[in-house]
């Protein structure tokens, strides 16, 4: 009896010893996993970690590409002096065709005293610095400006504004195929158009903006030899006043004469036979006017009487003559 109590006492002890023993490899097993994830992550930190000295690395050795990468709008102005101004121009021409870019304004004045050719030349981004160059080569250079703007973020917000735009268009169309009434139709095509306009709006936009940033534009200005390397200063004073009146008489006079000209024709047209027409009215008149008769002449003039007393009125009556009645008297109305 004791032998077997004892047995059966020892089986549920082995059996809970048992389950201890499971439970303590689970947790075990649990615990490894747990702290092996920590050691699976380092890799990918590492690799981060990598990745963020590689552009250093990268810089030492190679050229950041980073600003190739930017939207940036290249603009240029040169003045240069040459000889021939016309074989100037055509040389620039030419490079910038060389370049694979093309004229896009072309104005010349062609006087020997003050030859002039402005030309705007539209060349790819990149070969740009390099268009400028060869056109300073051409002479001596005067002048050189170039104006650069970084449109990087406005073309970004551009591509995001298009997508959005893009992704409205679609709803209002998947909406348009589902209206059921004749104004929710209606109003879903108005909204529809009005969408699309936006859209068109801002993929124009985004047209102008790739436009100035793949084709770069220069303005070159050729100069002959004879023209003034230096900005002359505004003249002030007595004779630069009594210059600029000379000028403007000069120009007025032109202008009158020139108006003057234009209305000579139509005088000679319309004047000469209206003059005529007049002429014959006039002789018409004076024959139909009767000549005027001699003036009668004043009678002689006798002598004039000796002065002498004035001679006294006339009496008002003779005596028995007519008299004058007497006065009424004046009567009294009855009361």
């Amino acid at each position: 009896m004791s032998v077997l109590g004892k047995g059966r006492r020892g089986v549920p002890l082995a059996a809970v010893g048992l389950a201890a023993v499971l439970l303590a490899g689970g947790c075990g097993a649990g615990g490894v996993q747990n702290d092996s994830a920590p050691a699976a992550k380092a890799p990918a930190g590492g690799a981060a970690d990598q990745g963020q000295a590689a552009p250093g690395e990268a810089g030492a050795g190679a050229p950041d590409l980073r600003v190739d990468q930017r939207s940036i709008i290249y603009t240029g102005t040169v003045q240069v002096q040459v000889d021939d101004v016309e074989r100037a121009a055509r040389e620039a021409i030419a490079t910038a065709d060389a370049a694979g870019g093309f004229v896009g304004g072309d104005q010349r004045r062609s006087e020997s005293a003050d030859a002039r050719a402005e030309l705007e030349l539209r060349v790819p981004a990149a070969k740009f610095t390099e268009v400028v160059d060869e056109l300073a080569k051409l002479g001596r250079q005067q002048r050189r400006e170039v104006h650069t703007q970084d449109v990087t973020e406005e073309t970004v917000d551009l591509d995001a504004r298009i997508t959005s735009q893009r992704a409205r268009v679609d709803s209002a169309r998947r909406l348009l195929s589902r209206a059921t009434s004749t104004s929710e139709l209606v109003s879903l095509e108005n909204e529809l158009g009005r969408r699309e306009a936006d859209l068109a709006s801002l993929e124009a936009k985004k047209r102008r903006l790739a436009d100035l940033t793949a084709l770069s534009t220069i303005t070159v200005t050729f100069v002959g030899k004879d023209a003034s390397t230096e900005e002359e200063p505004a003249d002030i004073g007595f004779l630069a006043g009594l210059r600029g009146g000379w000028q403007v008489f000069v120009a007025s006079v032109t202008v009158l004469l020139t108006v003057l000209g234009a209305l000579l024709p139509w005088l000679v047209a319309v004047g000469l036979p209206v003059a005529l027409l007049i002429r014959v009215l006039r002789r018409r008149r004076r024959r139909r006017t009767p000549p005027a008769g001699p003036m009668p002449l004043a009678p002689p003039v006798g002598p004039m009487p000796p002065a002498g007393p004035m001679p006294l009125a006339p009496p008002a009556g003779p005596p028995g003559g007519p008299t004058a009645p007497p006065p009424v008297p004046a009567t009294r109305s009855a009361p």
